[in-house]
Protein backbone atom coordinates (compact mmCIF):
# COMPACT_ATOMS: atom_id res chain seq x y z
CA UNK A 1 0.00 0.00 0.00
CA UNK A 2 1.31 3.72 -1.03
CA UNK A 3 0.32 5.46 2.25
CA UNK A 4 2.02 8.81 0.85
CA UNK A 5 -0.72 8.67 -2.10
CA UNK A 6 -3.52 7.59 0.64
CA UNK A 7 -2.52 10.73 2.18
CA UNK A 8 -2.65 12.90 -0.83
CA UNK A 9 -5.76 11.10 -1.53
CA UNK A 10 -7.43 12.26 1.74
CA UNK A 11 -6.28 16.09 1.16
CA UNK A 12 -7.62 16.31 -2.20
CA UNK A 13 -11.15 14.91 -1.29
CA UNK A 14 -10.77 17.08 1.86
CA UNK A 15 -10.41 20.57 -0.48
CA UNK A 16 -13.15 19.45 -3.08
CA UNK A 17 -15.76 19.58 -0.72
CA UNK A 18 -15.37 15.41 -0.80
CA UNK A 19 -14.13 14.42 2.34
CA UNK A 20 -17.16 15.11 4.84
CA UNK A 21 -20.67 15.98 3.89
CA UNK A 22 -22.23 19.47 3.72
CA UNK A 23 -24.74 20.91 6.16
CA UNK A 24 -27.29 23.06 4.68
CA UNK A 25 -27.47 25.01 8.18
CA UNK A 26 -23.57 26.11 8.20
CA UNK A 27 -23.18 30.18 7.90
CA UNK A 28 -22.01 30.07 4.10
CA UNK A 29 -18.25 30.79 3.15
CA UNK A 30 -19.18 33.91 2.03
CA UNK A 31 -19.87 35.59 5.34
CA UNK A 32 -16.82 34.55 6.53
CA UNK A 33 -14.68 35.85 3.52
CA UNK A 34 -16.67 39.36 3.82
CA UNK A 35 -15.78 39.33 7.56
CA UNK A 36 -12.02 38.35 6.90
CA UNK A 37 -12.05 41.22 4.19
CA UNK A 38 -12.99 43.91 7.05
CA UNK A 39 -10.57 43.08 9.08
CA UNK A 40 -7.78 42.81 6.23
CA UNK A 41 -9.09 46.47 5.67
CA UNK A 42 -9.13 47.76 9.04
CA UNK A 43 -5.32 46.12 9.55
CA UNK A 44 -4.61 48.33 6.20
CA UNK A 45 -6.19 51.60 6.99
CA UNK A 46 -3.98 51.36 10.31
CA UNK A 47 -1.02 50.98 8.45
CA UNK A 48 -0.23 47.60 10.19
CA UNK A 49 -0.42 45.99 6.49
CA UNK A 50 0.17 47.33 2.57
CA UNK A 51 -2.50 47.26 0.10
CA UNK A 52 -2.08 45.16 -2.53
CA UNK A 53 -2.00 46.06 -5.94
CA UNK A 54 -3.94 42.89 -7.15
CA UNK A 55 -6.28 43.14 -4.97
CA UNK A 56 -6.53 46.75 -4.95
CA UNK A 57 -7.82 45.93 -9.17
CA UNK A 58 -9.64 42.66 -8.32
CA UNK A 59 -11.74 42.85 -4.96
CA UNK A 60 -14.83 43.27 -6.91
CA UNK A 61 -14.69 40.64 -9.80
CA UNK A 62 -14.14 37.27 -9.77
CA UNK A 63 -11.21 35.66 -8.92
CA UNK A 64 -11.25 32.61 -11.32
CA UNK A 65 -12.11 31.92 -15.13
CA UNK A 66 -10.47 28.41 -15.07
CA UNK A 67 -10.68 26.63 -11.55
CA UNK A 68 -10.00 22.91 -11.49
CA UNK A 69 -12.62 21.93 -10.33
CA UNK A 70 -16.65 22.74 -8.56
CA UNK A 71 -17.08 23.54 -4.73
CA UNK A 72 -19.99 23.14 -2.89
CA UNK A 73 -22.75 25.85 -3.10
CA UNK A 74 -21.89 27.01 0.47
CA UNK A 75 -17.58 27.32 -0.29
CA UNK A 76 -16.38 29.92 -2.08
CA UNK A 77 -13.10 30.90 -4.24
CA UNK A 78 -10.55 33.00 -2.67
CA UNK A 79 -7.22 33.69 -2.56
CA UNK A 80 -4.16 33.70 0.44
CA UNK A 81 -3.87 37.45 -0.59
CA UNK A 82 -7.73 38.02 0.74
CA UNK A 83 -6.64 35.66 4.07
CA UNK A 84 -3.97 37.39 4.83
CA UNK A 85 -0.59 39.26 4.43
CA UNK A 86 2.57 36.46 2.88
CA UNK A 87 6.22 38.22 3.90
CA UNK A 88 9.64 36.37 2.74
CA UNK A 89 12.64 35.82 5.92
CA UNK A 90 15.66 37.22 5.55
CA UNK A 91 19.00 35.84 6.20
CA UNK A 92 21.78 37.83 8.33
CA UNK A 93 25.16 37.84 5.75
CA UNK A 94 27.49 36.53 5.74
CA UNK A 95 26.18 33.18 6.92
CA UNK A 96 27.50 32.23 10.44
CA UNK A 97 29.26 35.39 11.18
CA UNK A 98 29.47 36.00 15.13
CA UNK A 99 28.20 39.73 14.51
CA UNK A 100 25.21 38.28 14.20
CA UNK A 101 24.78 34.24 14.80
CA UNK A 102 24.86 32.40 17.97
CA UNK A 103 22.45 34.17 20.42
CA UNK A 104 19.57 34.06 22.09
CA UNK A 105 16.78 34.24 18.97
CA UNK A 106 15.46 31.26 17.67
CA UNK A 107 16.55 31.24 14.06
CA UNK A 108 14.27 28.91 11.60
CA UNK A 109 15.94 27.14 8.46
CA UNK A 110 14.08 25.14 5.72
CA UNK A 111 15.82 22.15 7.20
CA UNK A 112 14.07 23.04 10.57
CA UNK A 113 10.41 22.77 8.59
CA UNK A 114 11.26 19.70 6.07
CA UNK A 115 12.70 16.83 8.62
CA UNK A 116 9.73 15.70 9.92
CA UNK A 117 5.91 15.61 8.75
CA UNK A 118 4.87 17.35 12.10
CA UNK A 119 2.34 20.28 11.87
CA UNK A 120 4.50 22.38 14.29
CA UNK A 121 7.90 22.87 14.26
CA UNK A 122 9.17 22.74 17.85
CA UNK A 123 13.01 23.84 17.90
CA UNK A 124 15.10 25.94 16.15
CA UNK A 125 19.15 24.40 15.59
CA UNK A 126 20.30 28.14 15.05
CA UNK A 127 19.98 31.14 16.43
CA UNK A 128 20.76 34.75 16.11
CA UNK A 129 22.20 38.07 18.11
CA UNK A 130 20.17 41.61 18.23
CA UNK A 131 22.04 42.35 15.59
CA UNK A 132 20.72 40.25 13.31
CA UNK A 133 17.12 41.28 14.06
CA UNK A 134 17.48 44.10 11.66
CA UNK A 135 18.08 41.54 8.45
CA UNK A 136 15.29 39.15 8.78
CA UNK A 137 11.63 39.11 10.37
CA UNK A 138 10.28 38.32 13.99
CA UNK A 139 7.30 36.66 13.71
CA UNK A 140 4.55 35.10 17.18
CA UNK A 141 4.17 31.91 18.35
CA UNK A 142 1.89 29.87 16.35
CA UNK A 143 2.79 31.63 12.68
CA UNK A 144 1.91 29.53 9.64
CA UNK A 145 4.87 29.14 7.93
CA UNK A 146 5.66 28.06 4.09
CA UNK A 147 9.14 26.79 2.57
CA UNK A 148 9.46 28.86 -0.83
CA UNK A 149 12.90 28.13 -2.25
CA UNK A 150 14.98 24.90 -3.28
CA UNK A 151 13.79 21.39 -4.08
CA UNK A 152 12.00 20.81 -0.98
CA UNK A 153 9.59 24.30 -1.07
CA UNK A 154 6.20 23.98 -0.68
CA UNK A 155 6.48 22.41 3.03
CA UNK A 156 3.70 24.33 5.14
CA UNK A 157 4.54 24.33 9.33
CA UNK A 158 3.16 26.34 12.21
CA UNK A 159 5.82 27.75 14.77
CA UNK A 160 5.27 26.73 18.61
CA UNK A 161 7.31 30.02 19.54
CA UNK A 162 8.76 33.39 18.57
CA UNK A 163 10.89 33.24 15.82
CA UNK A 164 13.05 34.28 13.05
CA UNK A 165 13.32 32.76 9.69
CA UNK A 166 15.53 32.84 6.99
CA UNK A 167 14.60 33.73 3.02
CA UNK A 168 13.53 30.42 2.33
CA UNK A 169 10.74 30.40 3.72
CA UNK A 170 7.19 32.60 4.09
CA UNK A 171 5.21 33.54 6.90
CA UNK A 172 1.18 34.23 6.82
CA UNK A 173 0.73 36.85 9.14
CA UNK A 174 -2.78 38.41 10.42
CA UNK A 175 -4.48 35.57 9.64
CA UNK A 176 -8.06 34.86 10.80
CA UNK A 177 -6.75 32.07 13.83
CA UNK A 178 -10.04 29.87 13.27
CA UNK A 179 -9.00 29.02 9.33
CA UNK A 180 -5.26 28.71 9.92
CA UNK A 181 -5.45 24.79 10.59
CA UNK A 182 -7.27 24.56 7.47
CA UNK A 183 -5.25 26.93 5.22
CA UNK A 184 -2.58 24.85 6.47
CA UNK A 185 -3.72 21.23 5.36
CA UNK A 186 -4.71 23.14 2.10
CA UNK A 187 -1.41 24.45 1.55
CA UNK A 188 0.60 20.48 2.89
CA UNK A 189 -1.52 19.05 -0.06
CA UNK A 190 -0.67 21.32 -2.58
CA UNK A 191 3.28 20.40 -1.58
CA UNK A 192 4.03 18.43 -4.77
CA UNK A 193 2.05 21.11 -7.13
CA UNK A 194 4.40 23.61 -5.70
CA UNK A 195 7.30 21.78 -7.00
CA UNK A 196 6.08 21.42 -10.25
CA UNK A 197 5.99 25.39 -10.89
CA UNK A 198 8.91 25.70 -13.47
CA UNK A 199 9.47 29.74 -13.71
CA UNK A 200 12.55 29.15 -15.42
CA UNK A 201 14.96 29.67 -12.82
CA UNK A 202 18.14 26.99 -12.03
CA UNK A 203 16.30 26.97 -8.13
CA UNK A 204 12.59 26.45 -7.50
CA UNK A 205 11.11 29.49 -6.05
CA UNK A 206 7.80 30.25 -4.89
CA UNK A 207 7.76 34.50 -4.38
CA UNK A 208 5.25 36.08 -2.23
CA UNK A 209 3.54 37.42 -5.21
CA UNK A 210 2.81 33.78 -6.29
CA UNK A 211 1.93 32.52 -2.91
CA UNK A 212 -0.94 35.38 -2.54
CA UNK A 213 -2.02 34.61 -6.18
CA UNK A 214 -2.97 30.92 -4.92
CA UNK A 215 -6.43 30.07 -5.35
CA UNK A 216 -8.30 28.30 -2.16
CA UNK A 217 -11.59 27.02 -2.34
CA UNK A 218 -12.83 28.13 1.56
CA UNK A 219 -15.74 25.87 3.35
CA UNK A 220 -17.76 27.29 5.83
CA UNK A 221 -15.65 27.53 9.17
CA UNK A 222 -17.87 24.80 10.88
CA UNK A 223 -17.43 22.65 8.15
CA UNK A 224 -13.36 23.51 7.90
CA UNK A 225 -13.62 21.79 11.89
CA UNK A 226 -15.12 19.07 10.51
CA UNK A 227 -12.99 18.27 7.49
CA UNK A 228 -10.05 18.90 10.14
CA UNK A 229 -11.02 16.38 12.44
CA UNK A 230 -11.83 13.84 9.68
CA UNK A 231 -8.10 14.66 8.19
CA UNK A 232 -6.58 13.61 11.65
CA UNK A 233 -8.47 10.45 11.95
CA UNK A 234 -7.56 9.16 8.85
CA UNK A 235 -3.83 10.30 8.95
CA UNK A 236 -3.76 8.58 12.64
CA UNK A 237 -4.86 5.53 10.33
CA UNK A 238 -2.51 5.78 8.24
CA UNK A 239 0.15 5.97 10.65
CA UNK A 240 -0.71 2.92 12.41
CA UNK A 241 -0.50 1.28 8.71
CA UNK A 242 3.12 2.73 8.47
CA UNK A 243 4.29 1.62 11.74
CA UNK A 244 2.50 -1.88 11.47
CA UNK A 245 4.42 -1.90 7.94
CA UNK A 246 7.72 -0.59 9.75
CA UNK A 247 7.56 -3.63 12.40
CA UNK A 248 6.70 -5.87 9.53
CA UNK A 249 9.68 -4.58 7.58
CA UNK A 250 11.92 -5.61 10.66
CA UNK A 251 10.59 -8.49 11.28
CA UNK A 252 10.93 -9.80 7.30
CA UNK A 253 14.72 -8.74 8.05
CA UNK A 254 15.08 -10.48 10.65
CA UNK A 255 13.99 -13.35 9.78
CA UNK A 256 16.24 -13.58 6.73
CA UNK A 257 19.23 -12.84 8.74
CA UNK A 258 17.98 -16.16 11.15
CA UNK A 259 17.54 -18.46 8.44
CA UNK A 260 20.76 -17.55 7.24
CA UNK A 261 21.87 -18.73 10.70
CA UNK A 262 20.30 -21.40 10.62
CA UNK A 263 21.27 -22.32 6.67
CA UNK A 264 24.92 -22.44 7.92
CA UNK A 265 24.50 -23.89 11.22
CA UNK A 266 22.82 -27.40 9.70
CA UNK A 267 19.09 -26.76 11.10
CA UNK A 268 17.38 -25.30 8.13
CA UNK A 269 17.00 -28.49 6.06
CA UNK A 270 16.74 -32.31 7.25
CA UNK A 271 20.31 -33.88 6.64
CA UNK A 272 20.64 -37.04 4.47
CA UNK A 273 22.69 -40.03 5.98
CA UNK A 274 23.36 -40.82 1.92
CA UNK A 275 25.20 -37.67 1.08
CA UNK A 276 29.14 -37.63 0.94
CA UNK A 277 30.61 -36.65 3.76
CA UNK A 278 32.09 -32.90 3.23
CA UNK A 279 35.02 -34.42 4.38
CA UNK A 280 35.87 -35.98 1.14
CA UNK A 281 35.30 -33.38 -1.05
CA UNK A 282 37.56 -31.11 0.67
CA UNK A 283 39.91 -33.74 0.33
CA UNK A 284 39.28 -33.91 -3.70
CA UNK A 285 40.03 -29.79 -3.48
CA UNK A 286 43.57 -30.66 -1.65
CA UNK A 287 44.68 -34.38 -0.01
CA UNK A 288 46.83 -32.86 2.78
CA UNK A 289 43.79 -30.39 4.16
CA UNK A 290 43.46 -30.87 7.77
CA UNK A 291 39.62 -31.57 8.66
CA UNK A 292 37.71 -30.69 11.65
CA UNK A 293 33.93 -30.95 11.93
CA UNK A 294 33.51 -28.21 14.50
CA UNK A 295 35.08 -25.66 17.05
CA UNK A 296 34.73 -22.93 19.50
CA UNK A 297 32.39 -21.00 17.00
CA UNK A 298 30.58 -23.76 14.85
CA UNK A 299 29.92 -26.72 17.79
CA UNK A 300 27.61 -29.38 17.18
CA UNK A 301 27.04 -29.43 13.90
CA UNK A 302 25.50 -32.54 11.75
CA UNK A 303 27.41 -35.59 10.94
CA UNK A 304 28.62 -35.50 7.48
CA UNK A 305 29.61 -31.65 7.94
CA UNK A 306 33.19 -30.50 7.91
CA UNK A 307 35.08 -26.45 8.92
CA UNK A 308 38.09 -25.02 6.56
CA UNK A 309 39.16 -21.90 5.63
CA UNK A 310 37.68 -19.97 3.12
CA UNK A 311 41.21 -19.23 1.38
CA UNK A 312 41.04 -22.91 1.21
CA UNK A 313 38.38 -23.08 -1.27
CA UNK A 314 38.21 -19.90 -2.93
CA UNK A 315 40.83 -18.06 -4.67
CA UNK A 316 40.81 -14.34 -5.80
CA UNK A 317 41.90 -11.78 -8.49
CA UNK A 318 42.44 -8.35 -8.18
CA UNK A 319 40.12 -6.29 -10.37
CA UNK A 320 42.95 -4.13 -12.23
CA UNK A 321 42.05 -5.45 -15.54
CA UNK A 322 38.26 -4.32 -14.78
CA UNK A 323 38.01 -1.31 -13.42
CA UNK A 324 36.11 1.28 -15.01
CA UNK A 325 37.84 4.30 -16.60
CA UNK A 326 34.85 6.67 -17.08
CA UNK A 327 32.60 7.94 -14.83
CA UNK A 328 30.45 8.68 -17.83
CA UNK A 329 27.29 6.19 -16.45
CA UNK A 330 24.18 6.42 -18.46
CA UNK A 331 21.04 3.68 -18.11
CA UNK A 332 21.46 3.32 -22.27
CA UNK A 333 24.70 1.42 -21.64
CA UNK A 334 24.81 -1.76 -21.30
CA UNK A 335 27.59 -3.12 -18.63
CA UNK A 336 26.86 -2.38 -15.53
CA UNK A 337 29.66 -0.76 -13.03
CA UNK A 338 29.59 -2.57 -9.58
CA UNK A 339 30.41 -2.05 -5.99
CA UNK A 340 29.50 -4.81 -3.04
CA UNK A 341 27.61 -2.23 -0.80
CA UNK A 342 24.44 -1.51 -0.76
CA UNK A 343 23.85 0.69 -3.82
CA UNK A 344 25.51 -2.70 -5.70
CA UNK A 345 24.89 -1.23 -8.94
CA UNK A 346 26.54 2.09 -9.51
CA UNK A 347 26.17 2.55 -13.15
CA UNK A 348 26.00 1.66 -16.65
CA UNK A 349 29.04 2.26 -18.61
CA UNK A 350 29.68 1.65 -22.62
CA UNK A 351 33.30 0.55 -22.73
CA UNK A 352 34.05 -2.24 -24.46
CA UNK A 353 37.07 -3.69 -22.92
CA UNK A 354 37.98 -4.94 -19.21
CA UNK A 355 34.21 -6.85 -18.54
CA UNK A 356 34.84 -9.62 -16.23
CA UNK A 357 32.71 -12.71 -17.87
CA UNK A 358 34.19 -15.17 -15.75
CA UNK A 359 31.04 -16.16 -14.02
CA UNK A 360 29.10 -16.80 -11.33
CA UNK A 361 31.84 -15.15 -8.80
CA UNK A 362 31.69 -12.92 -5.47
CA UNK A 363 32.73 -9.23 -5.68
CA UNK A 364 34.30 -8.52 -2.41
CA UNK A 365 34.96 -5.19 -0.47
CA UNK A 366 38.69 -5.56 0.85
CA UNK A 367 37.96 -2.33 2.90
CA UNK A 368 33.81 -2.69 4.05
CA UNK A 369 34.34 -6.96 3.52
CA UNK A 370 31.14 -6.34 1.92
CA UNK A 371 29.80 -8.53 -0.88
CA UNK A 372 27.60 -9.54 -3.60
CA UNK A 373 27.18 -12.88 -5.75
CA UNK A 374 27.26 -11.67 -9.54
CA UNK A 375 26.31 -13.86 -12.45
CA UNK A 376 26.59 -11.22 -15.07
CA UNK A 377 29.41 -9.34 -16.98
CA UNK A 378 30.69 -6.56 -15.37
CA UNK A 379 33.05 -3.84 -14.74
CA UNK A 380 34.02 -2.25 -11.16
CA UNK A 381 34.48 1.08 -9.69
CA UNK A 382 37.97 0.54 -7.69
CA UNK A 383 40.59 -1.22 -6.75
CA UNK A 384 39.00 -2.10 -3.91
CA UNK A 385 37.31 -4.94 -4.85
CA UNK A 386 38.10 -8.77 -4.75
CA UNK A 387 36.52 -11.19 -7.17
CA UNK A 388 36.36 -14.40 -6.04
CA UNK A 389 35.69 -17.83 -7.76
CA UNK A 390 34.77 -20.60 -5.54
CA UNK A 391 36.22 -24.02 -5.98
CA UNK A 392 33.65 -26.47 -8.22
CA UNK A 393 32.63 -28.61 -5.13
CA UNK A 394 31.67 -26.40 -3.62
CA UNK A 395 28.45 -24.37 -4.20
CA UNK A 396 28.91 -20.13 -4.81
CA UNK A 397 25.18 -19.37 -3.34
CA UNK A 398 26.60 -21.29 -0.59
CA UNK A 399 29.57 -19.58 0.34
CA UNK A 400 27.55 -16.42 -0.81
CA UNK A 401 25.34 -16.96 1.75
CA UNK A 402 28.12 -17.14 4.73
CA UNK A 403 29.85 -14.18 3.43
CA UNK A 404 26.42 -12.02 3.99
CA UNK A 405 25.84 -12.48 7.12
CA UNK A 406 29.98 -12.10 8.39
CA UNK A 407 31.47 -8.98 8.34
CA UNK A 408 34.31 -7.75 9.92
CA UNK A 409 34.25 -4.02 10.88
CA UNK A 410 37.29 -2.46 12.37
CA UNK A 411 38.48 0.74 13.70
CA UNK A 412 40.82 1.14 10.92
CA UNK A 413 41.18 1.98 7.57
CA UNK A 414 42.57 -1.23 6.24
CA UNK A 415 42.49 -4.10 3.45
CA UNK A 416 40.36 -7.54 4.89
CA UNK A 417 40.40 -10.44 2.61
CA UNK A 418 44.53 -11.85 2.67
CA UNK A 419 45.12 -10.35 6.45
CA UNK A 420 42.17 -11.64 8.14
CA UNK A 421 38.28 -12.76 6.23
CA UNK A 422 40.39 -14.89 4.02
CA UNK A 423 40.93 -17.19 7.19
CA UNK A 424 37.72 -17.40 8.51
CA UNK A 425 36.40 -21.07 9.19
CA UNK A 426 33.19 -21.55 7.27
CA UNK A 427 31.04 -24.63 8.00
CA UNK A 428 30.75 -26.93 4.97
CA UNK A 429 27.73 -29.19 4.43
CA UNK A 430 27.80 -32.15 1.91
CA UNK A 431 27.67 -30.84 -1.50
CA UNK A 432 24.26 -32.25 -2.52
CA UNK A 433 22.35 -30.47 1.31
CA UNK A 434 24.75 -27.33 0.45
CA UNK A 435 21.78 -27.31 -3.07
CA UNK A 436 18.82 -27.90 -0.45
CA UNK A 437 20.52 -25.10 1.88
CA UNK A 438 20.50 -22.78 -1.48
CA UNK A 439 17.09 -23.94 -2.85
CA UNK A 440 15.63 -23.67 0.32
CA UNK A 441 16.93 -20.10 1.21
CA UNK A 442 15.77 -18.75 -2.07
CA UNK A 443 12.76 -20.14 -2.05
CA UNK A 444 11.52 -18.57 1.46
CA UNK A 445 12.93 -15.12 0.76
CA UNK A 446 11.82 -15.28 -2.64
CA UNK A 447 8.12 -15.41 -0.46
CA UNK A 448 9.05 -12.92 2.18
CA UNK A 449 10.21 -10.32 -0.79
CA UNK A 450 6.94 -10.66 -2.56
CA UNK A 451 5.33 -9.89 1.35
CA UNK A 452 7.58 -6.87 1.40
CA UNK A 453 6.61 -5.79 -2.36
CA UNK A 454 3.28 -5.51 -1.05
CA UNK A 455 3.66 -3.59 1.55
Amino acid sequence: MDTKKLRQKILDLAIRGKLVPQDPNDEPASVLLERIKAEKERLIKEGKIKRSKKTAKTSDTPHYENVSFEMPNNWVWTTVDELCDVVRGGSPRPAGDEKYYNGAIPFLKVADLTKDDEIYVYKAEYTIKEAGLKKTRLVNEGTLLLTNSGATLGVPKITTFSTTFNDGIAAFLYINKEIQLYLYWFLKSKTDSFRKIDQGAAQPNLNTDLIKSIPIPLPPLTEQKRIIKEIKRWFSLINQIDQNKSDLQTIIKQAKSKILDLAIHGKLVPQDPNDEPASELLKRINPSTKITCDNAHYTQLPKGWAICRLEQITDYEQPTDYIVESTDYDTSYSTPVLTAGKSFIIGYTNETTGIYSNLPCIIFDDFTTDSKLVNFPFKVKSSAMKILKVNQNVEIDYVAIFMSITRLIGDTHKRYWISEYSKLEIPIPPQKEQKRIVFAVHSIFAKLDMIMESL
